[in-house]
């Protein structure tokens, strides 16, 4: 069995970060190993509290699970601090760590902060660099890009800004645009593709952008393509949104319903 790693904060609710980065592996017949970054205090209404752990513990449990368990690819998602960005970028090096995957987790759905304002610039010169594939959504592209992005003309030209930072790929995430489909730009320095979806009525659930880079990581793991990963998490994430649960009182979790077994 194939195995990836998720670099990235615990959700107390489940429906977004470490939890559903497993969750997504697991759908995906990947085993997920896990190195966590912060421990949030959160529910489907919002985050109240994030307990940011020491970059030295983040650093040796990614040691701790590479140095034992062959990794073939890592999803990356909240860092929170300067530290934590540098020593996860550092530890790809060291490690050589391959088929990474960046969701720059700025801010949460719900608009807590969740990545400090100095960690922006070694983001984006120190790990931007390793990524085989960064997903902005549209707030997050434009913090990298250094540009508004407010339409999908404004997404292309900022998706290759960010390649030009050097990362192999970025996928700029459509929910956010005011359009009738939910359009994602994908950019590999060579071709633009619009991947392209129906908007959802139902479309505000919790932990989309975890879920989507998950999918995408699964699917690189296991020798696809990217940009067949890509198609894949698009298609993935489109139909579990169709079947996300009401749990509390805020935004829906996204979980994929197994059928149940035929009884003889």
């Amino acid at each position: 069995m194939k195995t990836a790693l998720t670099i990235a904060g615990s959700d107390s609710s489940a429906g977004a970060g470490i939890q559903a980065d497993l969750r997504t592996f697991n759908d995906h017949d990947i085993y997920g190993v896990c190195a966590i970054t912060a421990v949030t205090c959160q529910n489907t209404v919002g985050v109240s509290t994030i307990h940011q752990v020491p970059a030295d513990i983040v650093a040796s449990q990614i040691e701790a699970v590479v140095t034992d368990i062959s990794v073939s690819a890592v999803k990356i998602g909240m860092l929170t601090n300067r530290s934590i960005v540098e020593v996860v970028a550092q530890q790809i090096t060291d490690l050589s760590i391959p088929s990474v995957v960046i969701d720059p987790v700025v801010v949460s759905s719900s608009g807590q902060r969740l990545l400090d304002t100095e960690a922006i610039v070694p983001l984006k010169t120190k790990l931007l660099p390793k990524a085989t594939c960064i997903t902005p959504n549209r707030m997050e592209a434009e913090l990298l890009s250094d540009r508004p992005v407010k339409s999908l003309s404004d997404a292309r030209d900022a998706a290759r800004s960010i390649v030009d930072l050097g990362a192999g790929a970025v996928v700029i995430t459509g929910g956010h645009f005011h359009s009738e489909n939910a359009i994602d730009i994908f950019f590999d320095g060579h071709d633009v593709i619009e991947l392209v979806r129906p908007r959802l009525a139902q479309a505000s659930a919790h932990g989309t952008g975890c879920i989507f880079s998950a999918a995408i990581t699964a699917a690189l793991a296991q020798g696809q393509s990217l940009p067949d990963a890509v198609g894949m998490a698009k298609s993935y994430v489109f139909e579990i949104m169709q079947r996300g649960i009401k749990l509390g009182a805020g935004e829906k979790i996204l979980t994929k319903r197994h059928k149940a077994k035929e009884t003889r």
